[in-house]
């Protein structure tokens, strides 16, 4: 298979104050280690509160060359802000995450639990600001307490397999362990099918004719 008809896997990871026990302290850190690893770039949607405890972590994002997104300030359900309050969670936020990690995060957007991705007035409001939304073809649920590393890695490696097309972005989280666990496996498991990883940005350029 040539590199131009090679299945396009898009890794992104939602860095965020997580809403279950979180794993270990350095989990983030060990993604970015797997990934600098591994060579391969990645898409980081981060929230700016997580930006500002993790300011380190939020630098070395971009200075590996992952590409940054944005996900919001509170991570509040953007369907349920006010115009005003979604005016200003996304534009504060911009200021923070752009500040900590030294690039801008626009035009790439993830609403927070995917909430508002079909809402027109949010997509309406992210447009005026200069984002679009990005959602996920494929998740593991990697944020659920009985999920597993082994999980994590089946259930992301079947589910790319099963999309049976070029262009595949999934889901992932910066702060449950088996996410952390599961990753040497999931690259190993599609690189060895051809994959080829990219940003967000790679693929949106592969798309065009």
């Amino acid at each position: 298979m040539s590199e131009a008809d090679a299945l396009r896997v898009a890794l992104t990871f939602d860095a965020e104050h997580p809403d279950r026990p979180k794993g270990p302290s350095g989990n983030a850190e060990a993604i970015l280690d797997t990934l600098r690893d591994a060579r391969i770039r990645a898409t980081f949607f981060i929230q700016s509160r997580w930006a500002t405890s993790h300011p380190t972590t939020t630098e070395r994002i971009a200075n590996e060359g992952h590409l940054v997104g944005h996900h919001s300030k509170f991570h509040a359900p953007m369907s349920l802000l006010s115009d005003d309050g979604l005016r200003t969670d996304v534009r504060e936020a911009e200021e923070e995450i752009e500040r900590i990690a030294g690039a801008s995060p626009r035009p790439w957007f993830r609403c927070p639990f995917g909430d508002g991705r079909d809402d027109p007035r949010v997509l309406a409001a992210l447009n005026d600001l200069g984002y679009r939304n990005i959602h996920w073809d494929v998740e593991a649920e990697d944020w659920e307490d009985w999920q597993t590393g082994p999980g994590v890695r089946d259930r992301i490696v079947d589910g790319v397999r099963a999309r049976g097309f070029r262009d595949v972005v999934v889901l992932l989280h910066t702060w449950p362990a088996p996410t952390a666990e599961a990753l040497p496996g999931i690259l190993g498991a599609l690189d060895a099918e051809g994959v080829r990883f990219v940003t967000l940005d790679q693929l949106e350029e592969a798309q065009v004719p």
